[in-house]
């Protein structure tokens, strides 16, 4: 099930529904501009202490503005839906309203799931993402530099929705805003990407491993004491 809740979670990833605010391209360009290394990233936030201006791979260099903008779009993106993910990981094992109480690894719940549920997963994610591309990115048909490009007035993640008014209006805190979702959303993909593999290797939810951190310093411990008494209780007469 804890696939499932990572499809259904990319649904709200990129939903324009709710209050939606009005992008602030002032806001953006001051939040840029604020940025004590400018030239890393074109100035995107993103190079948080201590990693700083962290590119081990190179693949920054030679690098357009637009296409640090598309790698910073696409992180975004993948990040939002990692946070989600990894929240259904934990959320799932435990509450599961739209789901069996089957339990078990998400690549087994997968074949079970209802057809319906399918079609409605893929068409509410073709939906969102169809306005999120009508709103960022080129278009592809009227010439071939709009190909896989962002629209020049679109800043990365810029999605226009905000139902809670969080954006701040002061540059600095917009920009620590922006720092502090880039940490989560990366965090977060490692982690969704632990919880699928943990499932793949052990074949058990997370839910149904030893989670205690006790047993889990201390499990080394406890089995051999536990080999003791059983090794002595059979020496008994």
């Amino acid at each position: 099930m804890s696939l499932a809740i990572v499809a259904t979670s990319a649904l709200s990833a990129f939903s324009p529904l709710g209050k939606a605010r009005a992008p602030a391209p002032k806001l953006q360009e001051a939040a840029i501009s604020s940025s004590t290394t400018t030239e890393f990233c074109y100035g995107l936030p993103g190079n948080i202490a201590p990693a700083g201006n962290f590119d081990p791979a190179n693949l920054l260099e030679g690098r357009s503005k637009g296409e640090v903008y598309r790698y910073r779009e696409a992180e975004l993106t993948h990040g939002r839906v990692g946070m989600l993910a990894a929240a259904g990981f934990l959320v799932q094992e435990n509450f599961h309203p739209l789901f069996t109480a089957d339990g078990g690894p998400a690549i087994e719940q997968i074949p079970s799931l209802p057809p319906a549920l399918w079609f409605g997963m893929t068409l509410g994610i073709g939906i969102c993402e169809s306005l999120r591309i009508q709103r960022g990115w080129a278009d592809p048909y009227a010439s071939m530099e709009n190909v896989q490009a962002l629209k020049p007035d679109y800043y990365p993640g810029d999605l226009g929705f905000d139902p809670l008014g969080l954006k701040p209006e002061d540059p600095a805190e917009f920009r620590k805003m922006q720092e502090r979702e880039l940490s989560h959303g990366r965090l977060a993909m490692l982690a969704a990407a632990g919880f699928i593999a943990q499932e793949a290797v052990t074949g058990k939810t997370w839910g149904a491993q030893d989670i205690s951190f006790e047993k889990f310093l201390l499990g080394g411990y406890f089995s051999q004491e536990a080999t003791e008494l059983a090794r002595d209780s059979l020496t008994l007469p």
